[in-house]
């Protein structure tokens, strides 16, 4: 805990710096009103991490996409939810495809339940199994449905692997003319942008589905599944809340810190490029002269609910800079009349600080997603009345 503490103190005595401004547009133009965040500043954020870093889809809802029942329901769980397994069948200019997702729906709601919807990173075998023969804290399925919400999940390896030919695969094979083009597009998406695509056809299915609220759905995910998530719903504004766990660089950290034992846009690029679009390249070793940062990205978010997560061990996802985003961010919602990030300080580990519409917490140990995270994710959502 002494370890933790001082972690924590260190983290609040680290300041950004030379941070570019959320609310002055490419113009120089202050914003002062949400019309003005809707109408100018924020379809310049998303013009510069859609060209720069996540890239351009070929396509958002295709006009081939259909859902069909996987295996027959199931009620589980003691009888506490009732198990779906559908198939999510799309296609285009390169062929069709598909995946499968599980949803865990309470049988005990009497109205449309609430939702999170898990991008998993992690072996399904082992941390989402549908059989629930291998239980992990990783997806606490069983607690998610306990507290009243829709526990749905996904691999991201079945939406396209995660790997450099993944990009030839999945979703790239259908909606792609020619992917084995010797040079890509500059601009054209990674696979965090086709992970989060991914994540919107659940959601399209969870709009069918009379048991569920289609306007109470979080995304949720971990490390690259943390940045996943912040993309599915900065592109998506139907999901009502985005959870990131330690997601780091790409993620929720700030690049405008000094923080050098977390990863930067060379060590995410390294090895994995193809998570980002190839204009991202460019910005290696230029980290502090974007003239953007995460901040204006998970601004993208607002008026909606955010979770950010830390971990006092995991220097590399660089958890002072995952709360200045926070902080840093929270002008937007105040357009809303809302208020974003409350806090005054770092916070000490397991005291949440929610009393706005963002959320951030740091948990005492390494880089995980944890029973105790989804517990302060439920916290939140229940504190927004779902």
């Amino acid at each position: 805990m002494i370890a933790a503490c001082l972690i924590a103190a260190a983290c609040f005595n680290v300041l950004p710096e030379n941070v570019p401004e959320l609310l002055v547009t490419e113009m120089g133009d202050k914003v002062e009103t949400h019309e003005q965040w809707e109408h100018v500043r924020r379809p310049e954020i998303v013009k510069f991490f859609t060209d720069e870093v996540y890239g351009r889809r070929p396509v958002e809802r295709p006009p081939h996409l259909g859902f069909s029942v996987a295996e027959p329901d199931r009620v589980m769980m003691d009888g506490a939810a009732v198990r779906k397994r559908i198939r999510v069948e799309y296609g285009g200019v390169g062929g069709t495809n598909s995946f499968v997702f599980t949803a865990f729906i309470p049988s005990a709601a009497t109205n449309p339940a609430p939702s999170f919807v898990f991008i998993c990173n992690r072996d399904p075998q082992e941390n989402i199994d549908p059989e629930r023969k291998c239980r992990s804290g990783f997806w606490p399925a069983e607690e998610i449905v306990r507290r009243g919400f829709a526990a749905i999940t996904f691999f991201n390896g079945d939406v396209t692997p995660d790997c450099e030919h993944g990009r030839t695969l999945g979703v790239f094979a259908a909606f792609e003319r020619n992917i084995y083009r010797k040079y890509r597009p500059y601009t054209v998406w990674g696979l965090l942008s086709a992970w989060a695509w991914g994540a919107s056809r659940v959601l399209d299915w969870i709009e069918t589905e009379p048991s569920l609220d289609a306007k109470r759905v979080a995304v949720i995910g971990h490390s690259r599944g943390g940045k996943t998530a912040l993309v599915a719903a900065a592109y998506d504004r139907r999901f009502a809340m985005a959870c990131s766990s330690c997601s780091g660089c790409g993620g929720a950290k700030l690049h405008h810190i000094d923080l050098p034992n977390s990863e930067s846009i060379f060590q995410s690029v390294r090895g994995r490029h193809f998570w980002y679009c190839n204009q991202y390249a460019r910005w290696v070793n230029a980290d502090r002269e974007m003239p953007y940062d995460q901040h204006a990205f998970v601004a993208l978010i607002a008026p909606r609910l955010v979770c950010i997560g830390s971990a006092t061990e995991d220097d590399h996802a660089g958890p002072a800079g995952e709360y200045w985003t926070g902080r840093l961010a929270s002008p937007a919602w105040e357009l809303y009349g809302k208020r974003g990030l409350v806090s005054a300080a770092f916070p000490a580990p397991e005291t949440p600080q929610q009393d706005g519409c963002i959320s951030y917490h740091i948990r005492t140990g390494q880089h995980d997603l944890t029973p105790y995270d989804w517990g302060v994710y439920m916290d939140f959502a229940k504190r927004h009345g779902w």
